[in-house]
């Protein structure tokens, strides 16, 4: 069962500094990059977290165009706001991925990062996004698989047992294998799908690596013991990845996937 996270404030910013590291800030690039969105546009980003896609997604398509982004967090959208507010086609709106309370067409571009493994109903997500994005229109989810993550450790029944918890926190850890039947089903025609790769050969202090090891420290230590992790050996996990980059040792790769589909004019029957 998926446990959701937590975002308070303190979440929210450590989220944003994981967002401004340069393995996230390239995943953007491929997003904008894939999407092209011009000016005039209307887009949606669902899922719009800190907001730093959002901001550049609303200054390409200007004042003529629109930005909605949405989010079920509050502390999320307090700090997209505040990155937003001085973009007059911008707004936020606190919302479920599953239930998107749009009219009929509206959009030229959706776009999701990291949010549809979260979400329980993604036949009921996939069937609102087909309904907002107008015929003809973009659509790109990106999601992670966790499956793919090849991560170095000293004790590898305990890195297994510490991200089988991690699992838990998502509804799908393993949704990309799965995405692109999914949008063909809903009435999308999947253009590309694209791997965007989270990769640390080495220790950054400024990465993804380092800032999903706090945030799996986090959420192992409140949820482990169905796992038979304890706190002390959640703690040892940590302390033994900080020991490998102490040696040179550390290694940390996981994928994330991004699929580009078109909204087709009708969905397809169950």
């Amino acid at each position: 069962m998926s446990q959701m996270l937590d975002f308070d404030d303190n979440a929210a910013r450590a989220m944003e500094a994981m967002y401004l590291t340069p393995d996230v800030v390239g995943q953007r690039a491929k997003v904008i990059d894939m999407l092209a969105p011009v000016p005039g546009e209307h887009v949606l980003d669902i899922g719009v977290g800190p907001g730093l896609l959002a901001y550049d997604m609303a200054r390409m398509v200007g004042e003529g165009g629109r930005l909605a982004g949405l989010d079920a967090s509050a502390a999320m959208l307090k700090v997209a706001r505040t990155r937003l507010a001085a973009l007059p086609q911008a707004e936020c709106i606190q919302g479920d991925a599953a239930e998107l309370r749009f009219p009929d067409e509206s959009f030229d571009i959706a776009v999701s990062t990291q949010v549809h493994e979260y979400v329980a109903d993604m036949g009921k997500a996939l069937k609102e996004l087909h309904r907002v994005v107008k015929p003809g229109g973009r659509t790109l989810i990106l999601d992670t698989d966790w499956r793919s993550v090849v991560w170095h450790s000293s004790d590898q029944a305990r890195m297994d047992r510490v991200l089988l918890c991690w699992d838990d926190h998502l509804a799908d850890p393993h949704l990309p294998a799965t995405l692109g039947a999914r949008m063909r089903k809903a009435g999308f025609r999947v253009l590309r799908v694209e791997i965007v790769p989270m990769l640390s050969p080495q220790w950054q202090p400024v990465s993804y690596a380092a800032g999903i090891m706090k945030s799996i420290r986090g959420y192992a230590m409140a949820n482990g013991e169905r796992h038979g992790l304890s706190g002390e050996e959640v703690q040892a996990w940590y302390d033994d990845q900080l020991r490998l980059a102490e040696r040179g040792e550390f290694f940390f790769s996981v994928n994330r996937y991004a699929f580009l589909g078109v909204r087709q004019a009708a969905v397809s029957a169950p």
